[in-house]
């Protein structure tokens, strides 16, 4: 059975970022639906559900992968905002992140030292901080 299953995918286009998106909007259309009960939202769960299995079954590679660049071009300011979002989270366990008063510059201080004396890397302004 699993044979069978690869020889049917072997040439399809499978799956993707936009795919995975568009599997998470239905998902969310069904839950809505669940919530409010509405006529449309099953319509377009059922369509996002039927394109998503399109493009994963599709020969057609060029196309799926243009379609895909197009999302990742539309989405990449939102995704690299929460990828920024996630790492300074992450670099927080360990530092502080201190705003210089005179150019605004962001300046990275590692935690547990005390109070120190901090001097801007760009405009070379002095001030003291916690850390």
């Amino acid at each position: 059975m699993r044979e069978r299953f690869y020889r049917f995918m072997q040439g399809r286009y499978g799956q993707d970022a936009f795919t995975r998106f568009l599997l998470g909007a239905m998902l969310a259309c069904v839950v809505l639906n669940l919530l409010v009960g509405s006529r449309f939202l099953s319509i377009m769960a059922w369509t996002l559900l039927i394109y998503a299995y399109f493009r994963l079954f599709s020969r057609n590679h060029a196309a799926r992968f243009a379609e895909n660049q197009r999302y990742l071009n539309a989405t990449a300011k939102l995704r690299h905002w929460f990828d920024q979002q996630k790492r300074l989270k992450e670099e927080r366990k360990y530092h502080h992140i201190y705003v210089c008063p005179k150019c605004r510059q962001k300046i990275r201080i590692p935690k547990g030292k005390g109070k120190i004396m901090v001097r801007c890397p760009k405009c070379r302004h002095e001030f003291q901080k916690r850390s």
